[in-house]
């Protein structure tokens, strides 16, 4: 009879060696335990193990230098990475290290115990997912900021991303930073050494695209001059706001896209297209194929990797962690020392931030530039926010002020409104209940902290139901954690 598999955890954490020993017990697999990275590094010599669940900080060292010797010693053995040290660069350090799966602390013992069963049997081809050239110095560079659990996902997503040269479509309202993952993506990628150049397609006038794209050729003293295609060779090219790009544009995109190569405007000699292509765009491109404004082939093209970022009223408990990171910028940028105190931080995790992370920098550079007093006050905010919070904290705690059907009966008078003035109606009742499905949704899994089983009991939905719904509209969902 073939031995059950053996789990090597190391975590100078006792109680979440506990856990994982009993969770891991239970379903089946032997566990040995410690809390030093040399102890796990004698097993491995020793050839013990079928797997590595390892911490990152340990007393003796570090879960992450151990990767690459364990990768050098014992290739086919996968390693699990779990930090506290929820930042996208330790995610992207496990990743390119060579770890099957980085998972952020608090984690679900659920999704643990899924890594686990993947990780056991992976081919080697799905392990192999280092940098060519070993491990890279990754350095906390980018301000993306956040350890919810939306935030965790998208440093995993990130991280995966950065050993492939995929095309990915960012989506996300403004203010999200959008821009801000595309640079992490070429970063902390294997073109990093080449040039990233961005593109905001909404700011470039309609006739001028082709030639800012593709460069031009003209006779006379003007000559020719490159593109951004060909400024970004060896390199990243990201494409803002591809939602609101032309027609005409659009065709000739996707050309390039199929054929890898494209011609200068008046040109005729082909030219290469050695760029990884990021997009991004604030709109529903899904609703723009529909209205017949943006073309469904290059849709799928493009969205190759879809990568959802959550606006900011979706992960408020990543609002201290903001504004502190914009106070202390304006700290070294020369604009003194400053704090928000307890009822001021209240004051912002409860505001709606219509122009997400964008929206609270502004804020707080305002802030700091127009008052001098050391402690940032509830009252300051209020006063910037430019609405009585008085009257904010009553619409959100009487709620039944104004019953929901007038609200949504304003709502969709505006949606036909807007058709009377020309805007393609198209698919109302669907856009008008996935608007309103989706926050419902959402805040009942919020009250069930993610407890999928009572929340469709409230909603009074199949379980099964409910996580198509969730899958369909890109939900994210807060588990329940270790």
């Amino acid at each position: 009879m073939t031995p059950p598999p053996t789990i090597l955890v190391a975590d100078d954490d006792r109680s979440i060696r506990t856990v994982l020993g009993q969770a891991l017990g239970r379903a089946g697999y032997q566990v040995l335990s410690t809390p030093y990275a040399s102890t796990l590094w004698q097993w491995v010599e020793e050839g013990e193990g079928d797997l590595v669940i390892t911490d990152v900080v340990m007393p003796d060292g570090s879960g992450l230098d151990l990767i690459p010797r364990i990768h050098q010693m014992r290739p086919d053995l996968r390693i699990i990475v779990m930090s506290a040290q929820a930042t996208l660069t330790t995610a992207v350090k496990a990743t390119q290290r060579g770890a099957f799966e980085y998972l952020a602390k608090p984690f679900d013992l659920k999704e643990l115990q899924a890594v686990v069963a993947r990780a056991l049997t992976a081919t080697r081809q799905d392990t192999d997912r280092a940098q060519p050239n070993g491990a890279t110095q990754v350095e906390e560079r980018l301000p993306l900021i956040g350890q919810s659990v939306v935030m965790q996902a998208i440093y995993r997503s990130i991280a995966r991303l950065t050993t492939s040269e995929l095309t990915v479509m960012i989506t996300g309202e403004s203010g999200t930073g959008k821009e801000l993952v595309a640079r992490a993506l070429h970063e902390y990628g294997r073109r990093r050494s080449g040039p990233f150049v961005a593109v905001n397609m909404a700011a470039i006038p309609r006739e001028q695209i082709e030639s800012e794209l593709f460069g031009y050729e003209r006779g006379g003293t003007q000559g020719r001059m490159p593109g951004r295609f060909e400024q970004a060779s060896g390199g990243t090219l990201f494409l803002d706001e591809i939602g609101d790009m032309p027609q005409e544009a659009q065709t000739r995109l996707l050309r390039v896209l199929q054929e890898g190569e494209f011609t200068t405007v008046g040109g005729a000699q082909p030219l290469r297209a050695d760029v990884r292509i990021i997009a991004a765009t604030h709109r529903d491109l899904r609703q723009s194929i529909q209205q017949g404004t943006f073309r469904e082939d290059l849709y799928y093209r493009l969205n190759v990797v879809p990568l959802r970022l959550p606006p900011l009223r979706e992960r408020r408990e990543d609002i201290p962690l903001l504004a502190r990171h914009f106070l202390n910028q304006c700290r070294d940028e020369g604009g003194g020392q400053r704090h928000l105190d307890e009822e001021a931080m209240a004051r912002l995790q409860a505001w709606r931030w219509p122009g997400n992370v964008r929206e609270l920098e502004n804020l707080i550079r305002r802030i700091v530039a127009l008052h001098s007093q050391d402690t940032i006050t509830p009252e300051l905010i209020d006063a910037e926010l430019a609405e009585p919070w008085a009257g904010e904290v009553a619409v959100e705690k009487s709620a039944s002020a104004e019953p929901l059907v007038d609200a949504l009966s304003r709502h969709i008078a505006r949606y036909l409104a807007a058709g009377r003035e020309g805007m393609p109606m198209v698919d109302l009742h669907a856009r008008i209940v996935a608007e309103v499905e989706r926050p419902l949704i959402q805040m009942t899994l919020m009250e069930t902290k993610g407890n999928q089983i009572k929340a469709a009991a409230m909603l009074g939905l199949n379980r099964n139901t409910l996580r198509k719904k969730i899958r369909d509209l890109e939900i994210p969902v807060v588990r329940g954690a270790v």
